[in-house]
């Protein structure tokens, strides 16, 4: 696929040359790029399927099968029934439109929600009259789920992610529906980040409701879906012309619908042929070499139990602010491990419900690779990295440092 940004630097490293793109993409998380398959899918429906797929003539019949198809695709990457599934217009939404319903037909009681869950639960959660309670996690970032038990008497309804979006560290989400299941609580998880990277089925999962976002996983942006286990009570969060069988009014994104589909196809492809084997080998590799060749590095989360891309790592002595602006000078697309907030750096609620202290919290950066990187890639981005990490110490350890971050 050819890349956007142009621009080769080259890398002297023992006695080899290293050439890699002029930005290497390690954000992921972040978004992905469209995969070349996926835009040629689209490229019809932006061309000339402009029709409204509600419409009654033959261009909307078509629209509507380009949908349905799509559907289908989404589907089988989930081990869901087409008909459970609800286009939305992204991950938020998503997540909003199950946490709403949920609230509609639960009993009395707070909600419980994970303490690392994205800022889409966790704000919704706090607009809730009824409240909502945390369960907390261990020092790896995986739910207590001796706490999450104590949790569950008298709430109303679950919501717990699949995998996090800073460490990447999957969640016992199975374990979390089968205790919420014995209590006749429902179970929403936000699998946004999980979702075409990790395998997810929502039968085996038993969970009923799940929130997923198309740019995550290779497909564009502005579009998502909420699986729906069919049966469960449904309230809409957007009423209007009813569209999506009533679940989700707004004219469809059939260009975005269909990118959808495109890219959960290739992402089951690649799912079921070796889980994503080639992804865990550049992230492994790169994470390798700095955690030889460099002090003061740690992995942050459970090693064991992460998806296949991600990288969180602590850079002892460096400020993670003034490592990233090194790092896009460089080339290299990440994001810091802290959030920056109101003019000055600060931990993310996820570090902190790990017991990462201020300090490692914010040397910390997030790694995050595609399907479309490359292993040269995660081996110029590493010695780029230690290059950075080295030369921040020494500015810093002159008494110069910390560089200062002002958000505006």
């Amino acid at each position: 696929m050819a890349r956007n940004f142009p621009g080769i630097f080259r890398l002297e490293n023992r006695g080899g040359v290293v050439e890699a793109p002029g930005m290497i993409h390690l954000d992921a998380n972040a978004s992905t790029p469209l995969r070349a398959e996926v835009l040629e899918a689209m490229l019809p429906w932006l061309r000339d399927g402009y029709a409204n797929p509600s419409g009654t003539h033959a261009a909307a019949r078509r629209a509507r099968e380009g949908i349905e198809e799509a559907r289908g695709q989404v589907a089988e990457l989930l081990g869901a029934m087409p008909e459970e599934l609800v286009f939305t217009g992204g991950g938020t939404e998503s997540v909003n439109t199950a946490l709403h319903s949920l609230n509609v037909h639960a009993g009395v009681g707070p909600a419980l929600v994970s303490a690392i869950e994205h800022s889409a639960v966790l704000r919704y959660a706090e607009s809730l009259p009824r409240g909502f309670r945390v369960a907390p996690v261990n020092a790896g970032g995986r739910l207590d789920l001796d706490a999450l038990a104590e949790g569950l008497p008298g709430a109303a309804f679950v919501s717990v992610m699949a995998a996090n979006n800073e460490t990447g560290v999957l969640q016992p989400l199975r374990e979390v529906c089968m205790m919420a299941r014995e209590r006749g609580l429902a179970v929403h998880s936000d699998a946004v980040q999980a979702v075409g990277k990790s395998p997810i089925k929502v039968r085996d999962l038993a969970v009923d409701m799940l929130s997923l976002s198309a740019h995550k996983f290779h497909g564009p942006k502005g579009v998502g879906a909420l699986y729906v286990r069919g049966g469960l009570r449904f309230s809409p969060l957007l009423l209007g012309g009813g569209q999506e069988g009533g679940r989700r009014s707004g004219t469809e994104n059939t260009a975005g619908i269909v990118g959808m589909g495109a890219a959960a196809a290739y992402m089951r492809r690649q799912l079921e042929a070796d889980g994503h084997a080639a992804m865990r080998n550049l992230r492994d590799a790169f994470e390798n070499k700095l955690v030889e060749e460099l002090a003061g590095v740690t992995v942050n989360g459970a090693v064991a139990h992460r998806l296949p891309n991600t990288s969180h790592l602590s850079f002892e002595a460096c400020d993670a602010a003034g490592l990233l602006i090194l790092l896009d000078e460089a080339g290299i697309a990440c994001s810091a491990g802290s959030a920056c907030m109101s003019g000055r750096q600060r931990p993310s609620h996820v570090q902190l419900a790990m017991g990462i202290d201020e300090t490692r919290a914010k040397s910390s950066l997030r790694f995050s690779f595609s399907t479309l990187n490359t292993m040269g890639e995660a081996f110029a981005a590493a010695v780029m990295v230690k290059r950075a990490v080295e030369k921040l110490r020494r500015v810093q350890g002159s008494g110069v440092g910390p560089v200062q971050v002002y958000c505006v």
